[in-house]
């Protein structure tokens, strides 16, 4: 009886977290300012990887989400809010959601970097209203720590790149599958 009891408060505790990921964004939302910082740093310390300057003068953008939160007790939800880029120049304001269930317990915090290395996959980016990494386009994930390097040689076969960095936390799952990415105003 006191198990069952755990498990509902566990499960009922598990989707108010959830759902708090996803109240409207207004609530949680970064100013353009703040999104632009934080996109300054993340971008600061994703130069310093050996190969990266290679990688991002072959791209033709970037979409770059400084901070994204993942949370999860049985169900989990992750977001964050970032920009896309052309060059140095801020295009637009976005934000990535997700939500799973399955086995998980903890929180993390990560940078995802987005290199769009064909004008297709930038155009067919920009051109959609909604986007879903695993569905909308082919996204290799390459995840890599402080001093690794990116191998070009493989990264060049591949129109979209995701770079997953500064892991934080105790949650296993490296997937983007079926992230959502949306265009926000600010």
């Amino acid at each position: 009886m006191k198990t069952r009891k755990i498990n509902k408060i566990g499960t009922a505790l598990a989707i108010v977290l959830v759902i708090s990921l996803f109240i409207p964004t207004m609530m949680f939302a970064k100013s353009a300012e703040a999104i632009d910082i934080g996109v300054r740093d993340a971008l600061e310390i994703f130069k310093a990887q050996k190969g990266v300057p290679n990688l991002l003068n072959q791209a033709v953008g970037m979409l770059v989400f400084p901070e994204v939160y993942k949370v999860g007790v049985g169900l989990g939800g992750e977001y964050g809010e970032g920009a896309l880029l052309k060059g140095k120049k801020t295009i637009e304001y976005y934000s990535t959601a997700s939500a799973s269930v399955g086995w998980q317990l903890g929180g993390q915090k990560k940078t995802v970097i987005y290199l769009f290395m064909t004008k297709d996959a930038y155009n067919k980016f920009v051109d959609s209203d909604g986007w879903k990494a695993g569905v909308d386009a082919s996204v290799a994930v390459i995840t890599f720590g402080v001093g690794a390097t990116v191998d070009t040689n493989y990264t060049e076969e591949k129109p979209v790149l995701a770079f997953i960095l500064d892991q934080k936390g105790l949650m296993y799952n490296l997937s983007l599958e079926g992230t959502k990415i949306s265009r926000i105003k600010r």
